[in-house]
């Protein structure tokens, strides 16, 4: 496993709510990434309590999570160690309550 690829992981497993996107939670840099915190606030969570990781500061990153997860695009939700998905599956799953199950009891 690459550096990059344990980086991944050790971040997946090691927080509860970890958000991939590109920017910060209270400065998205595109409007995917701004949706996505958008419906985890929409969920009842606090941005002190969502993890993000900004692929615009750390390329290999921004390329390594693309492998990780076999997911090609940005941003990208883990919850509790399990992929989500990207913004239109985050916003899916909010609409069904599926995800407010998800972030229970984070």
């Amino acid at each position: 496993m690459s550096d990059v690829q344990q980086r991944i992981t050790d971040l997946v497993k090691s927080n509860d709510v970890l958000l991939f996107m590109k920017g910060t939670a209270a400065f998205p840099q595109c409007g995917f990434s701004g949706r996505a915190i958008q419906v985890l606030k929409a969920c009842g969570l606090e941005t002190k309590n969502i993890t993000t990781v900004n692929v615009l500061e750390d390329e290999a990153i921004r390329q390594g999570i693309k492998e990780f997860s076999n997911w090609p695009t940005v941003p990208q939700l883990y919850v509790k160690g399990e992929f989500i998905g990207g913004s239109d599956i985050m916003m899916e799953m909010y609409e069904s309550g599926e995800l407010q199950a998800a972030l229970k009891p984070v």
